[in-house]
């Protein structure tokens, strides 16, 4: 029975890790789409200057455990990125953060990823539009019916 114990425990470990890894790549992003869809939503309809909206978008990704099967290098490492709102009413966001994967699907999430070392950067782009299209005018019409 021993014998049979030595071989079965590895083969276990190993495919508990193979599935864990993709369970916590997938948590990661889940959590930066959401924290880039509210930020992007924040963007566009508040008047938050750039430091306001990297301490919101701080405060959503901190849900992420710092492991680095989840997320490497704390806080200061998510690279948060926001652009407009333009004269459209479009915001782009781009979050970025990088994962550390189990050395048995290293070589694996580097392929399927941007690889820099041994780590795998995980990248969530997000666009949107705040205004309808069906709208008219600016701000200055709008304001313009209570003057």
């Amino acid at each position: 029975m021993s014998v049979e114990a030595a071989v079965l425990l590895p083969v276990a470990l190993t495919l508990v890790a193979l599935l864990v890894q993709p369970v916590c790549v997938l948590y990661t992003r889940s959590v930066m789409a959401s924290t880039a869809g509210e930020l992007v939503r924040l963007a566009a309809t508040s008047r938050a200057d750039e430091g306001e909206l990297r301490a919101f978008a701080l405060r959503r990704l901190a849900a992420v455990p710092e492991v680095s099967l989840f997320h490497v290098g704390g806080r200061s490492a998510w690279d948060v990125r926001v652009e407009g709102p333009d004269e459209e009413g479009t915001v782009d966001v781009v979050l970025e953060g990088r994962v550390r994967p189990l050395p048995v699907l290293g070589v694996l999430a580097a392929a399927l990823g941007e690889a820099e070392g041994d780590e795998v950067v995980l990248r969530v782009e997000t666009s949107a539009t705040a205004r309808a299209d069906w709208i008219g005018g600016d701000y200055g019409d709008w304001i313009g019916i209570w003057e």
